[in-house]
């Protein structure tokens, strides 16, 4: 069972990458884009969100694309006292770092970083307290993985990525990006006004030694194709009436 942290030190806001497509989903997406397709009974959004409110999360900042507005709708301004605001994307293909850049007016110096596709099961507040104790200016949350959810593309070693590849993953790695990052202004720089996805100013910032690493240890679950879905559903099904039992 999840703990209750919204007494506890705030998260940082947190930009959620919430522009896609759903188009693997076919007909389960019913039409949405893929962060609002219903999962257990509600917006997949939804369910995050409810679990970064138990973190201590007060603001949000939902970085939307393909059909946003239908996201603005389907969530609002507000979800389990978190403020949401809603950053467009551009015409064209613009990635996930052109995404994040364009977010940054709402985010302040220090911010985290995650997927509108994937439910991450960690302890946020300590990602947060132990990268902020690391005094490097970002972080990657990493899972021993070894090839089993996808490519492992990750070095870690001394609570440091060293190594990360998302394109091209090197066969000896044993790690797997989970998700979840965190970034400072000072770490945007690291990356070229060219470049647009996020991966390469990860890997960047790991080459200089400069991307904290948190191991966790549950595996994450995520709606990108029909049957990652359908295992989503049934695992926070179950969390759904867990948590009715203890009421």
């Amino acid at each position: 069972m999840i703990e209750n942290h919204r007494d506890e030190i705030a998260l940082p806001p947190i930009c959620i990458l919430a522009g896609g497509v759903g188009s693997r989903l076919g007909d389960r997406a019913g039409g949405r884009p893929k962060p609002i397709v219903e999962v257990a009974g509600r917006p997949f959004l939804l369910h995050q969100l409810d679990l970064l409110s138990r973190y201590g999360a007060a603001e949000v900042v939902l970085c939307v694309g393909y059909l946003g507005d239908q996201v603005e709708e389907a969530i609002g301004s507000e979800r389990y006292g978190i403020a949401i605001r809603y950053s467009y994307d551009e015409p064209g293909l613009n990635g996930t770092l052109g995404a994040v850049r364009r977010a940054a007016r709402y985010l302040g110096d220090q911010f985290l970083v995650l997927y509108g596709d994937t439910y991450l099961r960690l302890d946020y507040r300590a990602a947060v307290v132990t990268w902020q104790a690391s005094g490097l200016p970002a972080f990657m949350s990493v899972l021993r993985n070894d090839n089993r959810w996808g490519p492992s593309n990750a070095d870690f070693h001394d609570n440091r990525v060293v190594k990360y590849d998302k394109f091209r993953p090197l066969p000896g790695m044993r790690w797997i990006d989970y998700g979840l990052g965190g970034l400072t202004t000072e770490a945007m720089k690291f990356a070229n006004d060219s470049e647009s996805d996020l991966a390469t100013l990860y890997s960047a910032l790991a080459e200089h030694g400069l991307l904290y690493g948190f191991e966790v240890s549950e595996r994450f679950y995520e709606i990108g194709t029909p049957s990652a879905l359908e295992q989503t559903e049934k695992f926070l099904q179950g969390q759904i009436e867990g948590r009715s039992q203890d009421d």
